[in-house]
């Protein structure tokens, strides 16, 4: 609008008045760049700051790295996933979430340790699973040694097994 309207629309009001009116109906440039960059510091070349953090301790914090064999890393879980290809032949259900991995360490130099046990030590496939384990796990990209240690104790019964595992089998 422009001064004349302005000087129309409030006419018999005073002159401190109808500057106020005036200037509430049409803000100066300046004043909207103003209110942006209050609104949004990034538009005035400030970085960007929480006064609050309503997420405390959930997202307040940047994420840590995790090492690339520790549980979470890249190459563990490339060795977990390489394990839920291998199933037990009398069993349709793969070994690890079978409930037979107790442990997988993996050490800087991409020396891998599994822990694992047979359903029972009469199975079957006692001879061969420990090897297809190591070849399997040694063939994962990043991993320089697979070793597999076969473990009885604590043996193994079916409430090692994952939900999924149970869920497969009709357990529950």
């Amino acid at each position: 609008m422009n001064d004349t309207v302005n000087s129309e629309i409030v006419e018999g009001v005073d002159k401190p008045r109808r500057a106020m009116v005036a200037d509430a109906a049409e803000p100066p440039a300046e004043a909207l760049a103003e209110a942006a960059a209050e609104a949004v510091p990034e538009a005035a070349g400030e970085t960007f700051a929480r006064k609050r953090d309503y997420l405390e301790g959930f997202l307040a914090a940047a994420p840590v790295a995790v090492p690339a064999g520790a549980p979470g890393g890249s190459l563990y879980e490339s060795v977990i996933d390489a394990l839920r290809e291998i199933y037990d032949p009398e069993i349709p259900v793969n070994i690890y979430d079978l409930g037979l991995i107790y442990g997988v360490d993996v050490g800087d130099g991409g020396d891998v340790t599994v822990a694992m046990t047979l359903t029972t030590p009469h199975c079957p496939v006692a001879e061969s699973m420990p090897g297809e384990v190591e070849l399997r796990v040694g063939a994962v990209p990043g991993v320089r040694d697979a070793e597999v240690n076969l473990v009885w104790d604590p043996p193994w019964d079916p409430a090692k097994m994952s939900d999924e595992a149970r869920l497969e089998l009709g357990m529950l």
